[in-house]
């Protein structure tokens, strides 16, 4: 079944009307041509005056869309010859993240990326996107492979967070986010970062850090997702919409904040609506970023990773009172 979020009925509607429209002129044979480019045009523009002008609470539901591609889609559509390679070598093999090693035409490459379900089975599979300790593990492992192969490393971020339950406290969580975000600053081979979907804190950092940052138009990234945030500041999921506004999470607002280095566009009315679009975007973005980067020296590129970072946020100097 379909999926329609609120701000989309208005679209759905009317496209429901003019197959109507489209179905009673073929049964009666009556030339409705006229009405029919009317009702087109309206649609179009019905299209651009809602898509054009999305809340950030309306970017976060359609980043959320189940019909959305997945890391999976963009790993099998974009690269060649992909062989996922499972376990972290210490406690397990964490479902929510996938990797392995592929081709983009001439070069070789290491995947990563955090994976949906699409039904209840594959959902719970896999933890609703939310890796455990051992899957920022296996992503760390992957890398350090990357690294000793001196292979580049691409990694898709799609998750609503890690896991906050016990076996992950027990297991580690923290560290192995904080692990991954060491190991990345200082990796001695290019990594670019694809937020294909929701972006949460620490669960996204833990495969963020890279040269070069992407979002999707209408995925989201921040600190925390809006229903926590308004659980926290407002007691009330109600205020979901305004703590979304308060984060600047969009990627818009990600782009001015200096958080991530290019938006890709997306079809009107998101990534599910024309994947290969937008599979032939990241595919495009990954061919023209990334020579630049192999062509330059491990310190170089660990320099220009580490500047870049540490050049994020704003601050302003208070002069020492006398």
């Amino acid at each position: 079944m379909e999926t329609i979020l609120d701000f989309e009925r208005p679209v759905v509607e009317l496209e429901n009307k003019i197959a109507e429209t489209k179905r009673l002129a073929e049964e009666s044979g009556l030339d409705i041509s006229e009405n029919l480019r009317i009702l087109e045009a309206r649609l179009e523009q019905l299209r651009q005056d809602i898509y054009k002008n999305l809340s950030p609470w309306q970017r976060v539901q359609l980043a959320r869309h189940p019909a959305r591609p997945y890391s999976l889609d963009y790993i099998h559509a974009v690269f060649e010859d992909f062989i996922e390679l499972h376990g972290d070598r210490c406690g397990g093999d964490d479902k929510a993240i996938v990797g392995g090693i592929a081709k983009i035409e001439q070069y070789g490459v290491v995947v990563i990326g955090q994976q949906k379900g699409r039904d209840t089975r594959t959902r719970q599979y896999r933890n609703f996107g939310m890796p455990n300790p051992e899957g920022y593990r296996k992503a760390r492992r992957l890398m350090k492979l990357a690294e000793k192969l001196r292979k580049p490393v691409i990694t898709f971020i799609d998750t609503p967070g890690a896991y906050p339950g016990m076996h992950a406290e027990e297991f580690g969580q923290a560290e192995a986010i904080a692990r991954n975000l060491y190991e990345m600053a200082q990796l001695a081979v290019p990594i670019l970062v694809f937020i294909i979907g929701e972006g949460a804190s620490g669960g996204a950092l833990g495969i963020g850090v890279g040269d070069k940052i992407y979002m999707l138009e209408n995925s989201w990234y921040s600190v925390i997702s809006p229903e926590s945030c308004a659980s926290i500041l407002w007691r009330s999921w109600e205020y979901k919409e305004k703590a979304a506004e308060a984060l600047h999470l969009s990627a818009q607002d990600n782009l001015k904040l200096s958080t991530i280095d290019e938006i890709i566009s997306e079809p009107l009315g998101g990534a599910h609506k024309n994947p290969t679009v937008v599979f032939r975007a990241v595919r495009e973005k990954i061919l023209q970023d990334l020579p630049p980067l192999l062509s330059l020296a491990p310190d170089e590129l660990i320099d220009r990773r580490l500047q870049k970072y540490a050049g994020m946020g704003r601050w302003q100097e208070v002069p020492k009172k006398v």
